[in-house]
């Protein structure tokens, strides 16, 4: 028989510096943040899905939850529905807003028909009652695809051919719709013709330069995040184009890991309109 997670409470009402550049991780399924105001629920199914060699997370309502996907990125997001502060249903709202890639369980104590059924309208790929069975949740959770990442249309600016032609491939590989311009006027009238979610900007290049294209993107497309790329580390530079409103600046050869976190980071940067 498969064992059971829940309180006595749970099955009532409710409950009552620095920037840091670096994107986030993509973490895939096994990844599983448990969002609760009941501190021994999360603890429980932490200890259980731990067992089971799932990495585990945990926030203790909706705002916490919210701050845990900007930064960690799982896979899903188990979340209870009666919370103070940002409730489950409005966490769930927010998080499918930003990033429908995570796969949301909800848990409730309460036998609401009604909220059973908003929530799975607004995403939920799942609605398990309290007690939670945990094996029920196993099931759910390994049946789940491993993640793959947001899809975004990039602007790929490089006076070398095969530059582009590399992250061209590279990105397209990665789901990515891509397109490519040879210099800072190309990239200008790209923008200007159909606004991008990201550009990655080429610094030297002939006429028009990286970081006063970028600039000039910026006044264009504001929502637009532009990840600079430079085959000379300069830290001046660099600190130029953050000032200017670059999201990231990345020096030639890549990481590609780096480069592809970098740009699902900014994606969901773009979504969440920070």
């Amino acid at each position: 028989m498969s064992s059971e997670v829940g309180t006595d409470r749970n099955r009532g009402g409710s409950g009552g510096a620095a920037l840091d550049f670096r994107p986030a991780m993509t973490r895939p399924a096994r990844t599983v943040l448990v969002v609760d105001d009941d501190t021994e629920f999360r603890e429980v199914v932490s200890e259980q899905l731990k067992a089971h060699n799932f990495e585990v997370l945990e926030a203790a309502n909706g705002l916490e939850a919210l701050l845990q996907i900007k930064r960690n990125r799982p896979g899903v997001v188990l979340l209870d529905l009666a919370m103070p502060r940002l409730g489950g249903l409005e966490t769930l709202t927010w998080i499918r807003s930003f990033d429908p890639g995570i796969t949301v369980i909800v848990v409730t104590g309460l036998s609401d028909p009604e909220s059973t059924a908003l929530a799975r309208e607004r995403g939920a790929a799942a609605v398990l009652e309290k007690p939670v069975d945990v094996g029920a949740l196993l099931e759910q959770l390994s049946s789940l695809p491993v993640r793959s990442p947001l899809q975004a249309s990039v602007l790929v600016v490089d006076d070398d051919r095969e530059m582009c032609a590399l992250l061209r491939d590279f990105l397209r590989g990665h789901g990515h719709d891509v397109r490519e311009a040879g210099d800072g006027g190309a990239a200008l009238r790209e923008v200007a013709r159909q606004a991008p979610d990201i550009v990655l900007l080429d610094i030297a290049m002939p006429g028009l330069s990286g970081v006063d294209a970028l600039s000039a993107i910026r006044a264009l497309a504001p929502a637009t995040k532009v990840i600079m790329i430079s085959g000379i580390a300069n830290l001046e530079v660099a600190k130029l184009a953050l000032a200017r409103g670059a999201f990231d600046y990345i020096t030639k050869p890549f990481d590609f890991g780096y480069l592809a976190q970098a740009v699902e980071t900014a994606v969901i940067m773009k979504r969440m309109e920070l």
